[in-house]
């Protein structure tokens, strides 16, 4: 697959990941924030629970087992870590949380992913 449409279906998968957070009570604050030391694709809060959201889409749900890593993971962390302040008061949680989709299957949502 070309750079140009892996970037589009990439967008897609967020996209679609939005809408899963909406459709179960979360609420989108920000898309695609990039700084220095990482990405986050989504920050979304729900009550008093900040999640800074790692999305991974693939062709296929077979690729999606391998689809994120602890080396991706810390990238975000750090990347959450720096952002934190910005998006979470005192008292929120804060937790870094993948989804990962691929096409004709329901998101699966991994919460709390990262803990260093």
């Amino acid at each position: 697959m070309n750079r140009a449409r892996a970037e589009a279906q990439g967008r897609r998968g967020e996209w679609l990941a939005g809408l899963y957070l909406m459709l179960t009570g979360w609420r989108v604050l920000a898309r695609r924030v990039k700084i220095g030391v990482g990405e986050v694709d989504l920050i979304a809060r729900r009550g008093r629970t900040v999640a800074f959201v790692e999305v991974k889409w693939r062709a296929n749900a077979a690729a999606l087992d391998t689809a994120i890593d602890a080396r991706r993971l810390a990238r975000v962390a750090r990347a959450a870590q720096a952002l934190a302040p910005r998006y979470a008061g005192p008292g929120d949680d804060v937790r870094i949380d993948v989804i990962l989709i691929a096409p004709g299957r329901w998101p699966r949502r991994i919460v709390n992913a990262w803990q260093p």
